[in-house]
This record gives C-alpha cells, sequence and structure tokens, in this order.
C-alpha cells in the first residue's frame, strides 16, 4: 500500500472525526499571534475574578508548542452537545419553581469523554498514516481554546467571547497537539455584523463591551468557580439559574441552527436532573449531592456552594410553603456560606421582595 499524501491525511482526518461524532475539525498552527495581548489587557481589568491561575505561566498560554514539545500543528475539533430544544430551554427559565442547569452539564461531563475521543481519532490516523507524536486536550491544560479553534477557522469569536459557527455555539472543543505535516487552515470571518443581543440580554451585563466578559459579573462564573458569597447586589438578577447559564447563547441568532443530532446522546439530562423542584434539589444531603452527580461536571462545585446557590434561587421565586419549609431546614446549616445566602432568601421571601406573588401548592 503507498503512503498517504497530505491530501489523503486530510481526507483520513474529516473522515475520522465525523466518524467519532465531531462536527468540524481544523488544522491550526501553534503561534498565537495577538493572544497575548488581548490576555494581558484581560488580567489588568481584573476580569478574571477569583480564578488566579489564568495569571499563570502567560507564556505557555500563549505558545502551545512549550505545552507540548515539538507541536508543528493543532487539530482543534468541535463536539456538540445540545440535547433539549431552545423552547424548552426557555420554558424552564420561565418556571420560578425549579432549577435551571446550563445545557453543558446535563448530561455526562465532557472532558473525559472528549480527550477519549481525540485518543481514538489520533489512533485511527495513525493507523493509516503512521506514528506521530500527539497528545489529547479538553479544557484540561492552560490552552486558549477560543483562540486557537478561531484562528484555525473552527468558527470566529463572537462577541459574547464564546467561539461561533453557523450552527451556533454549543458545542466542546477539543485539541490534539501534534507534529503532522498538514498546512493550517484560513481564519474564519466574523459573521456577528452589528448584533447584539448577547449584550442585551445578558442578566448581569457581564458582557461589558463586545468581545469583553467581566467574569466577576458573569453568573457562569459565579454559580461554579467563584468560592465565596455571590455578591447581594447581583442574586436577584440570578432568577432561578442554578449552575451556569446559557442566556447568551439561548438568544444568540445563530443558535437557530444549533445541532442536536450528533454527539448529543452522552449529554442528554441524566434521570437524576429530571426534577429540577428547587426545594427538593435544597434538600439533598451533601451524600445525595455526590451520589446523584457521579460523572457530572456540576460535582465539582460541591455540596456548600451548590447550597448557596439553591438558595440564591429560592429567594428569587415564590413563598411557597414548600420553598419556606425548605430554607427553615437549612437556617443553621454549619457553613457560614449557606448560612448567609439561606437567611437572605428568607428574608426575601418573608418580606414579600420577591418578584413572585406567594401561591398555594
Amino acid at each position: 500500500m503507498p503512503p498517504l499524501s497530505v491530501f489523503d491525511l486530510r481526507t483520513l482526518l474529516e473522515r475520522e472525526a465525523h466518524h467519532l461524532g465531531f462536527s468540524a475539525v481544523r488544522v491550526s498552527r501553534p503561534t498565537l499571534r495577538t493572544a497575548r495581548k488581548h490576555l494581558d489587557t484581560w488580567l489588568t481589568a481584573g476580569y478574571q475574578g477569583a480564578m488566579t491561575w489564568l495569571e499563570r505561566d502567560p507564556d505557555l498560554r500563549t505558545d502551545p508548542s512549550r505545552l507540548w514539545p515539538g507541536t508543528t500543528c493543532i487539530l482543534t475539533v468541535s463536539l456538540p452537545y445540545l440535547s433539549e430544544d431552545l423552547t424548552s430551554c426557555q420554558d424552564a427559565l420561565n418556571d420560578p419553581t425549579e432549577g435551571v442547569i446550563a445545557q453543558y452539564a446535563l448530561g455526562q461531563d465532557y472532558h473525559r469523554l472528549m480527550r477519549r475521543r481525540l485518543h481514538l481519532l489520533a489512533e485511527g490516523l495513525a493507523a493509516q498514516w503512521g506514528p506521530f507524536a500527539w497528545r489529547p486536550f479538553s479544557d484540561s491544560a492552560p490552552l486558549l481554546e477560543v483562540e486557537i479553534a478561531a484562528q484555525g477557522g473552527l468558527g470566529w469569536r463572537g462577541k459574547h467571547t464564546l467561539l461561533l459557527q453557523r450552527q451556533g455555539s454549543y458545542f466542546f472543543l477539543g485539541e490534539l497537539l501534534c507534529n503532522l505535516p498538514l498546512p493550517a487552515d484560513p481564519p474564519e470571518k466574523d459573521h456577528c455584523g452589528t448584533c447584539q443581543t448577547c449584550l442585551t440580554v445578558c442578566p448581569t451585563r457581564a458582557i461589558v463591551a463586545p468581545y469583553q466578559l467581566d467574569a466577576r459579573l458573569c453568573i457562569a462564573y459565579l454559580t461554579i468557580e467563584h468560592p465565596g458569597p455571590i455578591p447581594e447586589s447581583l442574586r436577584p438578577l440570578f432568577g432561578n439559574r442554578i449552575y451556569g447559564c446559557d442566556d447568551c447563547q439561548l438568544h444568540c441568532p445563530w443558535n437557530r441552527f444549533a445541532n442536536t443530532s450528533r454527539g448529543a446522546r452522552a449529554f442528554l439530562r441524566r434521570k437524576e436532573l429530571e426534577n429540577l423542584s428547587l426545594p427538593a434539589l435544597f434538600a439533598w444531603s451533601a451524600e445525595d449531592f455526590q451520589t446523584h452527580l457521579t460523572g457530572s461536571p456540576i460535582r465539582r462545585i460541591g455540596h456548600e456552594r451548590w447550597l448557596r446557590n439553591v438558595a440564591v434561587a429560592l429567594g428569587n421565586g415564590p413563598a411557597t410553603p414548600g420553598a419556606l419549609t425548605a430554607l427553615a431546614q437549612r437556617r443553621n446549616h454549619p457553613a457560614e456560606q449557606v448560612r448567609e445566602h439561606v437567611e437572605w432568601a428568607w428574608q426575601r421571601l418573608q418580606n414579600g421582595n420577591s418578584p413572585y406573588p406567594p401561591q398555594s401548592e
């Protein structure tokens, strides 16, 4: 069998990627031309909040070849995860008695699944091309994933700072750093135009300008990465969002074309999250939390942050007997952070500060 040409290798790459459920694959160079300046500006503004690890190793973040010496190209892939109709996502936001979880976290944790598929992609290429050096990543190393993907034409950076494709933004990114002799793909043009939807629909106005996100205001950051109390002035803006926030994606015009047919099986809503009644979720013990969320990305925030988030959502909902009983049972929780958020929610419902009138269950 004659050796493959570079053209044949590219054809093989696209075939293998499609077979593994990736919606697209592109080739990028490990040189990120303008990334360092943008990163420094963002960090200087303090937009990283408590994510201090983003301040470490800037040279490593902006030069992937330092992370994996010998890297000559980066294969970057997208894996769709949207498993529910966007109408149902909006309906969930309109029901104040139930918690809302970001779509990406409803099913299986993507980190291990993505790396496993990248392993299979590399092995499939090596089986026909021959041995080559490679290493897979998926949100697991100091890589500027969106920058890499945009540079290689996998999509363009939207004004909400996420990567956008013509099929929307509901997908995970993965990278295979390697030394294959593949030419780089050209960048994709920016197709956001004059649209400002993501800026205007953000509940906390965390997108402070096009392509600039202040994580300190972002519900996704505050419910997941932020270790301390949620700023009291922002709590009423959270509504019933208890883990992450999809609003900038939910209302993005490009997500009308979001792909729900490929790659989404593993990300179907797990049965433990089919009932998102806030009082029921608030009643989970630490053991319940660990058991119900085994294999879920939500588990990483821990039970204390989970209670913190759900308490805020309860305080933003109707003062039903169930909500009041749930809060009353946690008023003496051993964690000060939980007690403080419970007390905030309790007083809010007792004083009639919730935007919803009392309802009977």
